[in-house]
Order: C-alpha cells, then structure tokens, then sequence
C-alpha cells in the first residue's frame, strides 16, 4: 500500500450552472475546500512523500485565480458580458458547467501537469521523485456536500 499525504486550500468562489433546472442556474457563491491527495511507494530522503511546502508552491497559484472568481460555462448566453465586465474574474469552462465534479477533474488535470513538470526540472529545496503521483482530489461545496475526482 502506498504512503498518502494531503493537503487542504480554502477559496471563495461562485459559478452559475447554465443547465441546472433550478436556483444553481443563477450565480452563487461558496466557501469551498479543496483537498489534494499525493501518493508514493517510497518515501524521499527526508522520509517523506514529499514536503507540504512543495504541493503549497505547486498549487497555490492556479487556486488564487479562482479565489473570488466566477466559474461559467463558455455556452451560457452570459459568458462574453460577464468576462467584458470582470475580466480574469471569470473562470471559463469550455461547454460544461463548473460543477465541483468538473471543477475536482480541472484541479487534478492541473495539479497533475505541474507535478509533472517539477519532477522532470526539481526545486533545490523541495526534491519531489518522480514517483510521486496525485491520487485524488476532493471539492466541498457546502459543509455536507463534495465531489471527488481519483484515478
């Protein structure tokens, strides 16, 4: 069984669900939990999976952008006024709505090319081997409700 190691980011977001039947299909907002999961059979040579500095480092960034943001569908009528309006605010999703399943899928997509690329040119402070891979990643939308995205 490999070793797991996980960390947790906070966001404030909002989207609107284009295809939703209901309320979710106006723009709201949540005080979302992203957790990532990392996997490894072995552990580094400071007997870990990898430091929790280097997945902050790694992810930090690409969380900012949705910090504050609105997530929307690239085919919602509303898409072209709501980036003319906020500009780098608005996350687009290329025809999908930004559910959290597509949001947890979008992160470990994210996450995962970037894992890649650390391996392939390593920090000096913060080695990760290469066989150090993302595992899974879990979305909260409310306290009593998440999405999951694994391999």
């Amino acid at each position: 069984m490999p070793f797991r190691i996980g960390k947790t980011f906070e966001i404030e977001s909002g989207h609107l669900l284009s295809k939703h039947p209901e309320k979710c299909r106006f723009p709201h907002g949540h005080s979302r939990k992203v957790e990532v999961v990392l996997a490894a059979d072995e552990l580094d040579a400071n007997d870990m999976v990898c430091d929790f500095k280097a997945v902050k480092r790694l992810l930090e960034a690409f969380l900012d952008r949705w910090d504050h943001a609105l997530a929307v569908n690239t085919s919602d009528p509303n898409f072209a006024a709501l980036t003319a309006t906020y500009g780098e605010r608005v996350i687009a999703f290329q025809d999908t709505d930004p559910t959290s399943e597509v949001m947890a899928k979008a992160i470990f997509d994210e996450f995962t090319v970037r894992l890649a690329r650390e391996t392939a040119t390593p920090s000096a402070s913060y080695v990760i081997l290469p066989s150090v891979r993302v595992e899974r990643v879990l979305v909260t939308e409310t306290s009593s409700s998440w999405a999951e995205y694994t391999v």
